[in-house]
């Protein structure tokens, strides 16, 4: 016989003798320091991280005044975290003798995961058009598996890249066709108008 009871849930001793405050503190991202050995890279990361002048002075300035910047990770199911925005802060803490870096953890999907690594890079001047080409095409891939409309996401690539749409199609085509001009106007926020011209 069924109980006509209502399932009641009761809040814990913890949440009726907390603060709001100190709830939404729980909440807040914090930034903790994790062992280098415990982060390893974003899988199909395809931004070269060289040991050369540029990192060779990263390394100093962490050396001198640790890393100012936390990178972001997320947690990796076979342990350890999996890096998303910082390979370079991490290869110039090794570099700079550091056990642990300053690292902010977030539980993000694959795509969720690409999008922030792709923005946290595309910034950069010494990135090779191949890399600028492949990041391009990781990002349009993650947009269309969040399955999220393009006209909506196309202004999120397009204000957060510096580049040139033109330049940013050009870079999509050199990456072995990563996709047509009318996918990358949708991509790029341009207008019809605009892309019948380039047609």
């Amino acid at each position: 016989m069924k109980s006509s009871a209502k399932k009641v849930e009761l809040a814990s001793v913890d949440d009726l003798f907390s603060t709001e405050e100190s709830r939404a503190d729980a909440r807040r991202e914090k930034v903790v320091e994790i062992p280098l050995s415990e982060l390893h890279s974003f899988k199909g990361h395809p931004f070269k991280v060289k040991d050369d002048d540029a990192m060779m002075e990263t390394a100093d300035s962490i050396r001198q005044y640790g890393v100012l910047v936390p990178a972001i990770a997320r947690p990796d199911p076979s342990g350890g975290y999996e890096l998303v925005a910082g390979h370079r802060r991490h290869r110039a803490s090794e570099l700079a003798e550091k056990e642990t870096m300053p690292v902010i953890v977030r539980d993000l999907d694959d795509d969720a995961a690409t999008i922030i690594m792709v923005d946290s890079n595309l910034q950069r001047e010494s990135l090779l058009p191949s890399e600028r080409a492949f990041a391009y095409k990781m990002k349009l891939e993650a947009i269309k598996h969040q399955g999220e409309r393009s006209d909506l996401t196309s202004r999120q690539v397009g204000e957060k890249s510096s580049t040139c749409p033109f330049k940013a199609w050009k870079y999509c085509n050199i990456s072995a066709g990563c996709c047509g001009i009318g996918e990358m106007c949708a991509l790029l926020g341009l207008s019809r108008i605009v892309k019948t011209r380039l047609i």
